[in-house]
């Protein structure tokens, strides 16, 4: 009988090519072997992972070290940025990623502003699929539209395939150690402080000790619930969103544009970000508790409301959550922090979080290595970050949270609110 390691599948299709008998399917990112089987054994030979295998399974040596100064898992943008400060500091760091390829799937509409981009990474063409410098707001309220457009700073809308990849390899340059297709399964734990990871990679599972952990594993977060964090999002902290790259339309390349009906968008608004060569990542995001209908019904509703982009073809379907709710309680335990997604750290205005991230993966990565100079990584000590992070941009994050509250869902097409939004989207 062929069965199949899903940890190790890297799900190419060989061994789909090579079957005689039609019984292996690809679907999508789940391998399906049917009845038609007959056990020849061609696509255990095809698959270039081992992933595929006829009777029990091998064995094979451990890939990694069994202890590291810090473990971060998760390598979008916090957790690139925090393996690369780390490294920087001396530090032996290892990067998990649980996905074959860092930055995909892209679950983000890629907006990101010149001058809150450029502390951390200098702008490259690479990963740029646009540069805007206008923002247009539509406001639709009671059968009538009210446009707001207004010249905004620099900004990039990004290809995060890339940009996520890019600061990857820039912690391996750094001397960090990145370890893709390996997962977080759970904490090594000692008199309850955090000592470690266990991981999982390939199907392989092993215990791996360090310092530090830094969770930056996403909304979807384990590693804080784990440790003892209550990272659970309510329903109206949480913004289920739906976003297509359309191409095949005609729009302003250098203009950002929102749209605020709420109808449209029940407590979020849709976007349309240019993306360069007559395309562009068309999304909206809906508040988890007020949406009486899935994410992408309201956008494909939305799309067919607008001829301009009505006439342009969907090739890629994006769809997730955003947490824009405050943060949790803590984000920091003993022998762990948390960054990016996991620790809420999104503008509850916007729903931006790029940014956010790679300035608290930097700021816990310095706080790591002093703890871990001093020989110290308590909560009291790592508390630090959290100190220094809302001093900073957690007081803005927390303040642009209480000014979204004062405003009723269906009170946000008011135009003192529109204000609000535009000084937040231009970083203001």
């Amino acid at each position: 009988m062929i069965t199949i390691n899903s940890e190790r599948c890297g799900y190419c299709g060989a061994c789909v090519s090579v079957c005689p008998v039609g019984a292996i399917e690809l679907a999508e990112t789940r391998l399906v072997i049917g009845e038609a089987c007959v056990d020849c054994g061609l696509c255990v030979s095809a698959c270039p992972v081992g992933a595929l295998q006829k009777g029990a399974e091998g064995s094979e040596k451990a890939p990694l070290r069994g202890h590291y100064d810090v473990v971060v898992v998760g390598a979008g943008p916090a957790g690139s940025t925090a393996a690369r400060t780390a490294a920087q500091a001396g530090l032996s760091v290892l990067l998990l990623e649980k996905r074959q390829e860092i930055g995909s799937p892209v679950r983000c509409a890629e907006g990101v502003g010149h001058d809150l981009l450029a502390p951390f990474i200098e702008p490259d063409p690479r990963w740029i699929s646009a540069t805007v410098d206008k923002i247009e707001i539509a406001v639709i309220a009671r059968g009538k539209v009210e446009t707001l457009r207004a010249k905004g700073g620099r900004g990039y809308i990004l290809e995060r395939r890339v940009f996520d990849r890019v600061l990857a390899e820039e912690a391996a340059q750094a001397g960090a150690t990145v370890a893709v297709k390996t997962s977080a399964k759970g904490l090594l734990l000692e008199d309850g402080a955090v000592r470690g990871v266990v991981a999982e990679r390939l199907g392989q599972r092993m215990e791996i000790e360090c310092s530090v952990v830094i969770g930056a594993d996403g909304v979807e977060s384990r590693v804080g619930p784990w440790a003892g964090l209550d990272t659970t999002l309510r329903l109206k902290e949480a913004m289920i969103c739906a976003q297509y790259l359309l191409a095949g339309i005609e729009l302003d390349p250098t203009c950002t544009y929102y749209y605020f009906d709420p109808e449209l968008a029940p407590g979020g608004y849709a976007w349309v970000f240019p993306k360069g060569e007559g395309r562009a990542n068309v999304g909206l995001g809906v508040q988890a508790d007020l949406a009486t209908r899935p994410a992408l019904e309201y956008l494909d509703r939305f799309i067919e409301g607008l001829p301009h982009l009505a006439r342009g073809s969907p090739v890629t379907l994006i769809v997730g959550s955003v947490p824009v709710g405050p943060p949790p309680p803590r984000l920091v335990s003993d022998g762990l922090m948390l960054v990016g997604d996991a620790a809420r750290q999104v503008d509850p205005l916007t729903g931006g979080g790029i940014t956010n991230a790679m300035a608290a993966g930097q700021l816990a990565a310095e706080v790591a290595a002093k703890a871990i100079e001093a020989g110290d990584v308590s909560a009291s000590a790592l508390a630090e970050y959290e100190r220094r992070w809302m001093a900073g941009l957690g007081r803005r994050m927390a303040r642009h949270h209480r000014l979204k509250e004062r405003f009723a869902p269906h009170e946000r097409t008011s135009r003192r609110f529109v204000r609000l939004f535009a000084l937040a989207v231009g970083g203001k």
